[in-house]
């Protein structure tokens, strides 16, 4: 699916994005999935990681590489980098100081790579809609519960029909809009079911209702993901 993405129209990277304003669903383990797919289906990957504090996709990389170096494997690398946190006493400065980190890391790599995969911190700020309002295609994993649904959407606690769009879902729609009127492009937006149950159960068919309803009205893709966030 990702790998259906056309390149070379405008010489920049396609923008793999993974966004979700809850913590825990999976982000960081679909962020290296992807990019390490992409590397062995032979595409140029750059990677950044925006979650500036948790750092759990940098770690990922990192573990890849020592295991790369300890074992002797020529295990497929992307190119990294961890945009670091201002430190200083004023927000206006440290924000400062990420957004140019941040653009100089996209701007360094976009014409030399195929993809560029950004990870995001799981809630809201500046730099976490920026990197939306770029993506390509924006990947949204959710694991298979109403609790994490609720970020899309709202539903009647009696018929499990959505009734409403939450604040995840109207940062998209913005960040959507503003893409359009950039540069006319449009964002590819998949929503991934995380720790899906081996054993069917009601409630894994009425999540799945949910987002079939509320894809129609998001215009957003679900596929299922992963049944164990193993890496």
């Amino acid at each position: 699916m990702l790998m259906q993405a056309n390149l070379g129209q405008s010489g920049s990277a396609h923008v793999i994005v993974l966004g979700n304003e809850k913590g825990g669903s999976g982000k960081s383990t679909t962020a290296l999935h992807i990019a390490v797919a992409l590397l062995k289906a032979g595409q140029r990957v750059a990677t950044i990681d925006l979650d500036c504090r948790q750092q759990s996709f940098t770690r990922y990389i990192a573990n890849r590489q020592a295991w790369a170096r300890r074992t002797g494997l020529a295990l497929e690398l992307p190119r990294h980098v961890c945009i670091k946190l201002g430190e200083t006493m004023q927000i206006a400065e440290n924000e400062s100081a990420e957004f140019e980190q941040f653009m100089t890391a996209v701007s360094t790599v976009e014409r030399m790579f195929d993809f560029i995969v950004i990870d995001t911190p799981g809630s809201d700020s500046y730099l976490m809609r920026l990197a939306h309002s770029m993506a390509d295609t924006l990947v949204t994993p959710i694991n298979d519960s109403f609790l994490d649904f609720d970020v899309l959407g709202t539903v009647d606690a009696a018929t499990y029909s959505v009734t409403g769009e939450s604040h995840y879902a109207e940062m998209v729609r913005d960040s959507r809009r503003k893409r359009r009127q950039l540069d006319g492009a449009s964002m590819d937006w998949i929503v991934v079911r995380n720790r899906l149950s081996m054993l069917g159960s009601r409630n894994t068919q009425f999540v799945a209702n949910g987002l079939k309803q509320l894809s129609f009205r998001l215009g957003f893709r679900a596929i299922d993901g992963f049944a164990e966030r193993v890496v």
